[in-house]
């Protein structure tokens, strides 16, 4: 086995307030006298998760602050082996506080240059109207930091028809466009995101592996899955042994793995490709999903050059022996 933590590769999957550490939640919230979210119980519904993440995102008082945790949210995924990090932000969380929705998107963007993307992510939860404002948003800072459209939140709480338009400007625009989809709802819902909003990226898309007919769709469309492995035994979706990561290469698809929200789900990204390798796949595969990930990725075109080749030579590179027990 060769150390997976030098392996290259891209977080694509990783929202801003779940991306903290614990040490820097702890310290803004003592700042600020409000309190740290308790830990999530073993088991917990969409409701449990949002409140935790809420009570976690209120620590977050300035542009300073948010730009701290975009820094150190790349320090830590750099430690992990990538080279890219793309995080999703809804500016309207943020604000309030910090004076505007351009006064976010400046603030996460500069903290990022050169390492970090972008992604500007409405809500199923709210209002389609909303999510054009979004997209325009998006839209006016494609090239300047901005790298992509998602949305984000529980699927069950929006259609997906409602919102063709702000995917269309996103679209128009040349951003990736990337709705969480297939995490509670069916394949369906996966392959209308595809075929109603254009979705290049699905956010989890779990279910999508259900159903022979949307694989297909998928393969042939090029859409890459953004699996989360620690995100989906807590809520119910999916033990991890029965994660469906060889059926989703076995049929063509693309998967890059992603860590979600660590500060609630614990696990880093060199984490999630310990558990797929735990799984049964090979040092090859893991590289394969390192690629898709590069590839499915916003980097630079040079950047994702340099580390697809790093991938190639980190597979010919030598095995490390496991660790020797001691007695």
């Amino acid at each position: 086995m060769r150390d997976v933590r030098r392996l290259p590769k891209t977080n694509l999957h990783l929202h801003l307030t779940g991306a903290m550490r614990p040490a820097t939640l702890a310290e803004l919230a003592d700042r600020s006298g409000l309190p740290v979210p308790p830990p999530l119980p073993g088991a917990h519904d969409w409701d449990a998760f949002q409140s935790r993440y809420d009570t976690a995102r209120a620590v977050l008082r300035t542009a300073d602050d948010v730009a701290r945790v975009v820094k150190e949210a790349v320090a830590d995924d750099r430690a992990e082996g990538a080279g890219w990090v793309e995080l999703q932000v809804d500016p309207t969380s943020y604000a309030e506080r910090l004076g505007g929705l351009d006064a976010v998107v400046e603030a996460v963007t500069a903290a990022g240059e050169g390492h970090a993307g972008i992604v500007l992510a409405a809500s199923w939860a709210r209002s389609p109207d909303l999510a054009v404002a979004i997209a325009r948003l998006a839209a006016r800072y494609a090239g300047r930091g901005v790298v992509g459209f998602g949305l984000s939140n529980d699927e069950r709480r929006g259609r997906v028809a409602d919102f063709a338009p702000a995917f269309r400007i996103a679209t128009e625009a040349g951003l990736v466009t990337t709705p969480h989809a297939g995490f509670y709802l069916d394949a369906a819902h996966v392959r209308a995101c595809v075929e109603v909003l254009g979705a290049t990226r699905i956010g989890h898309g779990l279910r999508g592996a259900e159903d022979p007919a949307t694989l297909e769709l998928l393969a042939e469309r090029g859409v890459t899955l953004e699996i989360c492995p620690t995100s989906y035994p807590s809520l119910g979706v999916c033990a991890l042994e029965a994660l469906p990561v060889r059926a989703l290469l076995d049929a063509g698809v693309g998967v890059a793995l992603g860590t979600d929200d660590p500060l609630l789900f614990g696990a880093g990204l060199s984490g999630q490709y310990g558990i797929v390798r735990a799984l049964g796949l090979t040092d090859a595969d893991l590289a394969h999903l390192a690629r898709t990930s590069i590839r499915a990725s916003a980097a630079p075109a040079a950047l994702a050059a340099t580390l697809l080749s790093e991938v190639d030579a980190w597979l010919a590179g030598p095995t490390v022996d496991p660790p020797v027990a001691v007695a």
